[in-house]
């Protein structure tokens, strides 16, 4: 049965350019074309609302203080509480977007999410085992590294995407501009989204294989001692020279003449954000590391990414506790 609406702002009727179907101003809201249906829409909110401007100041400077409290209290926490701090971080990454696309039917993103968490569980099951497995470390560095650079290669892409259709470069294939946008944007939300999640199950990881191995301690003295032919990231000797050129990996020296498998250093210091070299726990000078400019904006890439979590991990729910305040304040 199609819906008839009837728009009313100050006793006056308005259509806001449509025309009316009958003498009492009625029309048949299923016979509209999707931008006259918005501006009914915007009409109805119009009327609604009208009126209630101390209202909307007062939810208004409710926000406002909410977020500015939230923030300082997120701020402490983390200061204070770090590990704890990290891992609600961490679950709430994890299933805030599963409860509004599961809530929306968004499929195609709930079977990709299902794919990653079980491969994802998988690596960390491996990771979290004792005795560790010799070829673990290299299988959980292979899977975060790999995870990253597809998260990147895919926000790259739906970022040039968006730009695309913003230039109306899109008119050129003859794509309409709304589904240009509309796939740019899950690009770069696909992009950016696994590769927060992925990067904080890597520390995890990261952490917890390294002091499984046994010569790094998150606080303290490294229970092992290094020799100089092993690797201090997954325990395994080192069988290319810092000065030949490997068929499958190089090997890497520090500043701090400490010597790693290319892969685990990379992964311990990008994938897993560690800074410092896993031994003596000196800083890394990721710029003498990475020679080749291409592989650097990697590491602004995952600043980005640190300030995408604040996005996804809690703006959900202050905005959740917003409108708790504004229910029981009863306003609207």
């Amino acid at each position: 049965m199609a819906g008839v609406f009837e728009v009313e702002v100050d006793g006056v009727e308005h259509d806001h350019g449509l025309q009316h179907h009958d003498d009492n101003s009625q029309f048949d809201v299923s016979q509209l074309s999707p931008e006259e249906k918005w501006r009914v829409e915007h009409a109805r909110m119009h009327a609604k609302h009208k009126g209630h401007e101390a209202m909307h100041a007062e939810m208004v400077l409710i926000l406002i203080v909410t977020l500015v409290v939230a923030q300082l209290v997120l701020v402490q926490w983390k200061q204070r509480h770090p590990k704890s701090y990290n891992l609600v971080t961490l679950f709430q990454m994890w299933v805030v977007p599963l409860y509004f696309t599961t809530k929306l039917h968004w499929w195609r993103f709930l079977t990709i999410w299902f794919i990653f968490s079980v491969i994802t569980a998988y690596i960390s099951y491996r990771a979290t085992r004792k005795p560790l497995a010799c070829t673990t470390p290299r299988l959980v560095y292979k899977w975060f590294l790999l995870l990253y650079k597809i998260s990147y290669a895919t926000g790259i892409v739906g970022y040039t995407v968006v730009m695309f259709t913003l230039f109306g470069i899109n008119l050129i294939f003859r794509i309409k501009p709304e589904d240009a946008m509309d796939f740019g944007v899950s690009l770069l939300f696909y992009g950016l989204y696994y590769g927060v999640l992925g990067r904080d199950f890597a520390e995890m990881c990261a952490d917890f294989m390294a002091s499984t191995v046994g010569y790094y301690s998150a606080s303290g003295m490294p229970t092992k001692h290094l020799s100089d032919n092993i690797c201090a990231v997954c325990g395994q000797p080192i069988l290319v020279d810092v000065s030949e050129e490997g068929i499958i990996e190089n090997t890497y020296r520090l500043s701090c003449n400490h010597v790693f498998h290319e892969f685990c250093i990379r992964g311990w210091c990008i994938v897993g954000k560690k800074q410092m070299c896993p031994y003596c726990k000196e800083k890394v000078d990721l710029k003498r590391m990475f020679s080749n400019p291409w592989e650097r904006p990697h590491v602004m890439y995952g600043q980005l990414l640190d300030w995408l979590r604040y996005l996804v991990a809690w703006q959900p729910v202050i905005i959740g506790f917003v409108q708790g305040i504004n229910y029981v304040l009863g306003l609207e």
